[in-house]
C-alpha cells in the first residue's frame, strides 16, 4: 500500500471538498481521476489558493462537529477493505471511536417498512450478533436501518451508521438524536462532500444513499437483508456484496413471498438462504 508523508488531513478534506464541485464529478469519475494519480495526496491535484476558500468556507462547518475526524488512504488506519467497492475513494470523514472498523463487524439492512414480524427478527438477529461480538453496521434509514441501531446500543452493543448525508445533515429527520448518540458513543461515517450536498436539491443528492450502501457491504464481514421490497434500495448492497465477495445472508421469509423475483435470483448469483441464526453461525465459522 502506497504512503504518503507530511499530509495534512485539513488540506485533504479540502481538495477533497475541491474535487466534489467540479462540474459533473461523480463517485465513478473522481475513483477514476484518483486511480490516475496514485502516489500523489488529494491536495496536490487542487491550486493553494482554492484550497484556502474552501478553508473559509468549511471550518466553521467541521469545527462544530463533535468528535470528527477524517481517514485518508495511505494514513495507516484506512481500512484496506474499502478498496474494495466499485468506485473506491480515498477519504472518509467520521464522528466517533474509529477503532470499531477493527473489529469484525454485520451489516443489517431491509425496508424501510417493516412488518411487525420483520422487526421483530430484526431485534432477535441483533441481540444474538451482539452476543457474538459483532459489531452492527447499518445506514441510519427508517424502518430495519433503526431498529438494528437501537438494538445493538440497547444490547450493549457497538453500532456503526453509514450515512448517505453530510455528517452535518440528518436524514431522516425523526433519527436526529439516535444519529447523535451514534456520533458521540459510537461511529458515524460518511463520504458525502459538505459543499456539493449543500448545493444541490433533495431530488440531485439522492444518488449518495445507494453510494453508501457499497461502501457499507465493503467494510463489514457480511450483510444480512431482513426484508426487502423489489424495488429496495437495500438490493444496491445485495448486489455489490456480491460483487466485493462478502457473504450475503437473505432470511428465508424473503422467499416465502410470492411477489418478490430478487431473492432467487440473488441466491443463484450466490447469496446463502437462512432460516435460523445457527446457519449464519455456521457460515460465519463462529465456535459455539
Amino acid at each position: 500500500m502506497q504512503k504518503f508523508t507530511a499530509i495534512s488531513p485539513l488540506e485533504e478534506l479540502l481538495a477533497y471538498e475541491a474535487l466534489w464541485d467540479l462540474p459533473d464529478s461523480t463517485t465513478s469519475s473522481l475513483s477514476k481521476k484518483l486511480k490516475s494519480y496514485p502516489n500523489l495526496p488529494l491536495s496536490a491535484l487542487v491550486e493553494t489558493q482554492v484550497l484556502n476558500e474552501y478553508k473559509k468556507q468549511l471550518f466553521p462547518v467541521i469545527n462544530n462537529l463533535a468528535h470528527f475526524g477524517v481517514r485518508i488512504y495511505g494514513d495507516g488506519e484506512f481500512p484496506d477493505r474499502l478498496n474494495d467497492a466499485q468506485n473506491p475513494l480515498k477519504i472518509f470523514y467520521y464522528q466517533g471511536n474509529w477503532d470499531m472498523t477493527y473489529l469484525p463487524s454485520i451489516a443489517v439492512v431491509g425496508t424501510r417498512q417493516p412488518s411487525e414480524i420483520g422487526i421483530r427478527r430484526t431485534e432477535q438477529l441483533v441481540r444474538k450478533l451482539v452476543d457474538d461480538k459483532f459489531v452492527i453496521v447499518s445506514g441510519l434509514a427508517k424502518g430495519i436501518d433503526s431498529v438494528a441501531h437501537t438494538t445493538a446500543i440497547a444490547r450493549g452493543g457497538h453500532t456503526i451508521a453509514v450515512i448517505g448525508t453530510p455528517l452535518n445533515c440528518c436524514y431522516p429527520p425523526e433519527n436526529c438524536l439516535l444519529q447523535e448518540k451514534i456520533a458521540n458513543e459510537h461511529l458515524l461515517i460518511s463520504q458525502v462532500p459538505f459543499s456539493r450536498y449543500a448545493r444541490q436539491t433533495y431530488r440531485e443528492n439522492r444518488f449518495f444513499f445507494p453510494e453508501r450502501n457499497v461502501t457499507m457491504s465493503a467494510l463489514t464481514n457480511a450483510t444480512i437483508i431482513v426484508e426487502a421490497g423489489e424495488t429496495s434500495g437495500t438490493l444496491v448492497q445485495a448486489r455489490a456484496a456480491l460483487k466485493q465477495g462478502r457473504k450475503l445472508f437473505i432470511l428465508d421469509n424473503n422467499f416465502m413471498n410470492p411477489d418478490l423475483s430478487w431473492p432467487k435470483k440473488l441466491e443463484e448469483k450466490g447469496a446463502i438462504r437462512i432460516k435460523n441464526y445457527e446457519q449464519i453461525r455456521k457460515h460465519l465459522s463462529i465456535a459455539s
